[in-house]
């Protein structure tokens, strides 16, 4: 896997808006033949990179944009609504940006920031099959002289098929997570091409197993007192989801726009061979496009939430914009699911013809929001309104 060369250097919003507009643009024209042939977006990724979108939420500071999360979050939304897998492969990179932002030392921000703005993508190893609980970590950190070995096995490691390095939650001797952002090209380390889903079909999101593998301290960065303490790790996280899935409602939706207003529907059954004056029709367009945009505009408002967090973060900041995010990853994870299947309603069995792919928007968006359930978004809410209670700090609220 070579890097990136002539990066492009972003230094506004508005710079960023326009690069992934255009991006988008591009991505979008074979989104449907690379899911239907489960065609690894390797192009595509390195325009991606070349763009310097991946680093748009480097601080200021450090030579970056420092983009608003209101930015971010548009960004990501357009991505996704262009190829839905290209659109989440980014997400666990910001997340690992953010972890390095709140707990880095100076020295690892320097050096990790820079080489993410010289095209380096960061994927992710944190997910673990037969642990307890969803949030249980055995993968182990055991010193070894000046550096580690880590040993364990990752699952639904989006990105890491693709990244020059992958952030890996382990647990070191004394019981306590560490984030190890470990070089792609470790010796013992393996990533597994075994990513199986019925949708979201090329975001890599397979296997990943360490065998011994060394690392520097240098790159082990403190990752459980990220949420011992509170910080933006967490809705950060979860802004990133909402926008995906934002970006797949958004797709669906002008898709069954542009179904009803050039294809034949025989089966219209109002008498009125018009589809666009069906009042069934006209309903469903109606329902949508009220939700539609009642996710689009709580994305907003969750990134400016999240952006007063990160200016001033305390406890109250933090749950704010918590809760911001969950209502943001509530609604969008019902839009894109209800846009995916009015989809399938209104363009009945042409839906799933090859041709058209339209079937990949319900698929794609019935895999992304299973990525945590959004049921617990609701209690969180209800709780925090009813009862002034405080969210949970962790990285799925």
């Amino acid at each position: 896997m070579t890097l990136s060369q002539h990066v492009a250097v972003i230094t506004s919003d508005e710079q960023a808006l326009i690069v992934a507009s255009d991006l988008a643009e591009d991505f979008k024209r074979d989104s449907a033949l690379r899911d239907r042939e489960r065609r690894l977006p390797l192009p595509e990724l390195e325009v991606f990179s070349r763009s310097g979108l991946w680093g748009i939420s480097v601080p200021k500071t450090y030579g970056g944009a420092g983009v608003s999360n209101v930015t971010l979050a548009k960004v990501i939304a357009l991505i996704a609504q262009a190829d839905a897998s290209l659109g989440q492969i980014p997400q666990n990179h910001f997340y690992a940006l953010e972890v390095l932002r709140v707990n880095g030392s100076p020295e690892q921000k320097k050096r990790l920031y820079a080489e993410v703005l010289a095209g380096q993508r960061f994927g992710n190893a944190l997910a673990e099959l037969g642990t307890k609980t969803a949030h249980d970590r055995v993968t182990s950190l055991n010193r070894d002289g000046e550096g580690y070995r880590i040993n364990g096995r990752k699952f639904y490691s989006t990105g890491a098929l693709y990244a020059q390095r992958i952030p890996t939650s382990v647990v070191d001797e004394h019981g306590v997570q560490q984030l190890a952002f470990v070089p792609r090209d470790s010796q013992g380390l393996t990533v597994i091409d075994d990513w199986s889903g019925f949708g979201q079909r090329t975001t890599g999101s397979g296997s990943v197993v360490f065998d011994n593998v060394y690392v520097v301290a240098e790159d082990v960065i403190p990752f459980q007192s990220a949420f011992e303490r509170p910080t933006p790790v967490g809705p950060l996280a979860q802004i990133l989801h909402a926008a995906i899935d934002t970006g797949i409602a958004r797709a669906a939706y002008e898709d069954a726009l542009h179904f009803v207003r050039t294809k034949t529907r025989p089966w219209i059954d109002s008498g009125n061979d018009n589809a666009t004056e069906d009042p069934l029709t006209l309903k469903s367009f109606g329902h949508l496009s009220i939700r539609l945009h009642a996710a689009e505009a709580l994305l907003e408002r969750a990134g400016e939430f999240l952006d007063r967090a990160q200016a001033e973060t305390n406890a109250e900041t933090v749950a704010a914009a918590s809760i911001a995010v969950a209502e943001a990853r509530a609604i969008s994870s019902e839009i894109s699911l209800a846009a995916g299947s009015t989809l399938f309603e209104l363009a009945g069995s042409q839906a799933t013809l090859a041709e058209h792919g339209l079937d990949r928007h319900w698929r794609n968006a019935r895999v992304h929001t299973l990525h945590d359930p959004v049921r617990w978004k609701y209690h969180a809410v209800g709780n925090y309104y009813l009862n002034d209670e405080n969210p949970p700090l962790r990285g799925t609220i």
